[in-house]
């Protein structure tokens, strides 16, 4: 018996990082060499960054992926061997490992390059649920079809299994009608600002009334994440507002995760609402500290020994 599973993307990434990428933005590079100062290779993808999370957080973790037949898969499979973490992975014969290129300039911004390979092909049948039986199920479900997604949520709430999402750009485009029979089985919906703006079609300035539609449509925990401006959580009793820890912004990749997975780490802990903002908020922090998704991702040490992730200001109102 797992405690989580992960179900969704897993990409080779690879960093670049240069101040000569203003250019790109200024159309000046057409048929121009850019000098690149600095390499780093890493891992993403909603499914591999949660893993890690859970795991470092001592939670016997599983991720269920696909990938190419490639030494990208290889790499990805590698990592997640060193990080503890049980993996189910399906291997595509035509498609390779999904790819992004992500560049960086000097204030952080990013211009990112992605190839979407053999994730958004993941089907019910090659998932060996017989093999599976967890607590809890994170998924992100990247490119996958919302056929495949619908039949993987049946299956695991037929399990008893409780279920976050943090649905992708691709599934806030269907819209909330559509998303509503996954929304019934959710105990926990993560999503941004925007894309709960785009879901709800309500504007990004209109926050309570966002809240009280996704509150109609999903009666577990809703989060929303908000950037620098920290966090919104509503659990269809009361809204937990909340801001960041102090941090030196060096990469944004995988922040989001990075809190979806660290607040779930924390309920599946504690229970508590607090103690998960608390724990994403601080793994949220951490990561964007670090070039890539997984590199500043907290141990369940650092968090409970490391003073400065003690104190955070949680301001709670009745609904």
């Amino acid at each position: 018996m797992f405690d989580v599973i992960t179900i969704g993307s897993a990409t080779r990434d690879v960093f670049l990082m240069s101040r000569n990428f203003k250019l790109l933005h200024q159309n000046k590079s057409a048929g121009a060499k850019i000098e690149v100062e600095k390499v780093i290779f890493s891992t993403g993808g909603g499914a591999t960054n949660a893993a890690v999370t859970f795991s470092r957080q001592g939670l016997k973790t599983a991720t269920i992926i696909k990938t190419g037949k490639d030494m990208l898969a290889d790499y990805i499979l590698d990592e997640l061997k060193k990080e503890k973490i049980s993996s189910f992975a399906v291997k595509d014969n035509k498609k390779g490992t999904d790819y992004s290129t992500i560049l960086i300039e000097p204030s952080g911004e990013r211009t990112v390059l992605v190839y979407y390979g053999a994730s958004r092909d993941l089907e019910v049948f090659e998932i060996p649920f017989n093999k599976i039986q967890s607590k809890w199920a994170y998924i992100a479900p990247g490119d996958i079809s919302f056929s495949t997604i619908e039949k993987i949520f049946s299956h695991l709430r037929k399990n008893k299994t409780l279920i976050a999402f943090s649905p992708s750009k691709k599934f806030i485009d269907m819209g909330l009608k559509k998303l509503k029979p996954l929304f019934d089985k959710t105990e926990v919906l993560i999503l941004n600002l925007d894309e709960a703006a785009a879901l709800t079609g309500i504007s990004v300035k209109k926050e309570k009334e966002i809240f009280a539609k996704l509150d109609r449509a999903e009666k577990g925990i809703a989060v929303m994440t908000k950037g620098k401006d920290g966090a919104v959580v509503s659990d269809g009793k009361n809204i937990y507002r909340v801001g960041i820890f102090p941090a030196k912004v060096i990469d944004r990749t995988g922040a989001g995760d990075a809190f979806a997975s660290g607040f779930v780490s924390g309920l599946i802990y504690k229970g508590n609402i607090k103690y998960a903002i608390r724990l994403g908020s601080a793994n949220a922090t951490a990561v964007v500290g670090e070039i890539g998704a997984k590199d500043g991702i907290l141990a369940k040490q650092q968090f409970e020994n490391e003073s400065k992730w003690k104190n955070l200001t949680i301001k709670i109102t009745k609904i």
